[in-house]
């Protein structure tokens, strides 16, 4: 699982820093979300569920 942890802590970090790159109005507290705002957070989730899965025993 170590060698998990550091892509893990990466793809966090990205994922707290993206609302800092959409302009006012997009993400989770905006108005409105385009596919690019909704498609991150499927791909965040793909990548969790991928790193469940290849942990289990």
């Amino acid at each position: 699982m170590r060698t998990l942890r550091n892509p893990l802590i990466g793809l966090a970090s990205l994922a707290a820093a993206l609302p800092a790159l959409a302009h006012e109005g997009h993400g989770l507290s905006g108005p409105h979300w385009h596919a690019t705002d909704a498609a991150i957070f499927i791909a965040l989730a793909v990548a969790v569920g991928i790193a469940w899965w290849a942990g289990r025993k």
